[in-house]
């Protein structure tokens, strides 16, 4: 994944989350219903965002890939 210097708002990233819902794995909407009714540092919101994004395009090793770093940063929040 590339990098990219924008900053990504909440709203930014729950619309990215709605986009890509139904391509992620099932017990994931819980955590990110958990994710969303906090703040996050910008970081954060950016890391997050750019997992999600065109995650359904992905490969499904890249998929598996995206998806454990996910569960790691929506674990430890």
């Amino acid at each position: 994944m590339s990098e990219c210097k924008l900053d990504h708002s909440h709203e930014d990233v729950k619309q990215k989350f709605e986009q890509q819902r139904e391509f992620l794995p099932g017990d994931m909407a819980p955590l990110f219903q958990s994710f969303f009714k906090k703040e996050h540092t910008q970081d954060i919101l950016n890391e997050v965002f750019h997992l999600l994004k065109k995650y359904d395009l992905s490969s499904e090793e890249e998929k598996a890939e995206r998806a454990n770093r996910l569960y790691l940063v929506l674990n430890n929040l």
